[in-house]
């Protein structure tokens, strides 16, 4: 048999066909027995009249494994609109009876994360995920961006201290690596313009559905570029992303009843850009008061995304709240060139960006307050003391991206095996 993905019986519409799959539903009644076969393009119905198939059939649980060979034509009542008349029936494997129905917990289902999979949610997600890392890699790569990988393991801190995750490296204390950066800044003197897609590892003590203690982080770096360049080429990926996914996931969407009326003016309008005094003062003005150099937190991001219907740009955040290699703005010493871009929706902070410093004395100064030592940054400050450049760049979500575009409940869901505070299994 020559073998086609169901998709492709379904827009054949007429004629033999050989699909072959996994049982996602099965009825059996006494003269017939229905089986809705998924493959990873969609699923089908199909039906088996034939006495001896039945007898096969009638002994089949989901997830059962089968080759089908038969006649597709139009049913509406399907649940695809089409349906194949079973001709030939091959098991090739028969499940034991499957653990997980429509009525098990979050809890079960994350422990049989490797069946779940399975489920048209879990699918869809993982569509709509590869499509997104594919969109990625195209904004940056017309732009003329090299891939780039830093290391996983790290001696010193990017992101803070608080969120180290501390392994055993042949007998020596080092890190998981919180962000490709410390290792891509060193790389814009040679390709100038780097990007990746790689895990990032963060220890935060949070159990909330925003937080991965193992995520992916979309990053770029770019020699000769400053503030404005970061905001635009941050708006531009995001829109980008958006606009592939609406494109190319339509049916996942649909499975997932994401209202993409909420994803479509994130096409036609420009993001509103704000600085953080502009966003305490709009924050005021809804009786959410927040001392000056306080980080937004997520109460008040949430507020901010209210008002608006596609994401926003803060800029110039205080420099207490943010890192060490952040440049101080020329024109106040108190805030940082950098942005946070906050996602619609209740989604919160989904890119966070800066122009780097180069002043090494500043960059050493930043340090020493956060309780760090100098010394351990030598090959750091080396960019700075060989032909320093202007630059800068920016992190993304993948997951956090994901959640707001599928409109998850929670950020688990964005990601085949989410790794928190409480979970490392499967």
């Amino acid at each position: 048999m020559n073998f086609i993905q169901i998709q492709e019986a379904l827009e054949k519409k007429k004629g033999n066909v050989a699909v072959r799959g996994w049982i996602y539903r099965i009825r059996k009644l006494k003269d017939k027995i229905f089986i809705v076969l998924r493959d990873s393009s969609e699923i089908i119905q199909c039906v088996i009249k034939n006495e001896e198939m039945i007898k096969v059939a009638d002994k089949l649980l989901m997830e059962s494994s089968l080759e089908i060979e038969g006649e597709i034509y139009s049913e509406p009542r399907a649940p695809t609109k089409y349906e194949i008349d079973v001709k030939k029936l091959i098991v090739v494997h028969a499940s034991e009876d499957f653990p997980i129905n429509k009525d098990q917990s979050p809890e079960f289902l994350a422990d049989n994360r490797h069946l779940w999979l399975r489920s048209r949610k879990m699918t869809s997600i993982l569509k709509i995920r590869s499509t997104v890392l594919e969109a990625m890699r195209e904004h940056w790569r017309k732009k003329g961006f090299y891939e780039y990988h830093s290391p996983m393991f790290m001696g010193m801190q990017a992101e803070g201290g608080s969120t180290l995750f501390k392994v055993d490296y042949y007998g020596k204390p080092v890190y998981l690596s919180q962000t490709w950066q410390l290792h891509a800044e060193p790389a814009i003197f040679a390709l100038e313009k780097i990007f990746t897609i790689q895990p990032a590892f963060r220890a935060e003590k949070s159990k909330t559905s925003r937080h991965l203690s193992e995520l992916w982080m979309a990053e770029m770096e770019a020699a000769w570029e400053g503030f404005e360049y970061l905001q635009d080429d941050a708006e531009e990926m995001i829109k980008h992303v958006v606009k592939k996914v609406l494109a190319d996931n339509k049916d996942e969407l649909k499975i997932l009843e994401r209202d993409i009326s909420k994803l479509e003016p994130v096409l036609k309008k420009k993001f509103p850009r704000m600085t953080y005094d502009d966003s305490l003062k709009i924050l005021a003005k809804h009786d959410m008061k927040l001392e000056w150099g306080k980080d937004l937190r997520t109460f008040e991001e949430d507020k901010l995304s209210e008002l608006y219907d596609t994401p926003i740009i803060i800029t110039k955040y205080p420099k207490v709240v943010k890192a060490f290699y952040m440049r101080e703005d020329p024109k106040n010493s108190k805030v940082v060139l950098g942005f946070d871009v906050i996602a619609p929706e209740h989604y919160g902070e989904i890119v966070g960006a800066s122009e780097r410093e180069t002043d090494i004395k500043k960059l050493k100064k930043n340090l020493e307050e956060q309780g760090e030592d100098p010394k351990k940054y030598e090959f750091y400050f080396d960019t700075r003391r060989y032909g320093s450049v202007p630059h800068g760049g920016y992190g993304a979500g993948v997951e956090r991206i994901i959640s707001w575009i599928c409109g998850l409940d929670n950020i688990k869901d964005a990601i085949a095996f989410p790794r928190t505070m409480t979970r490392w299994t499967p």
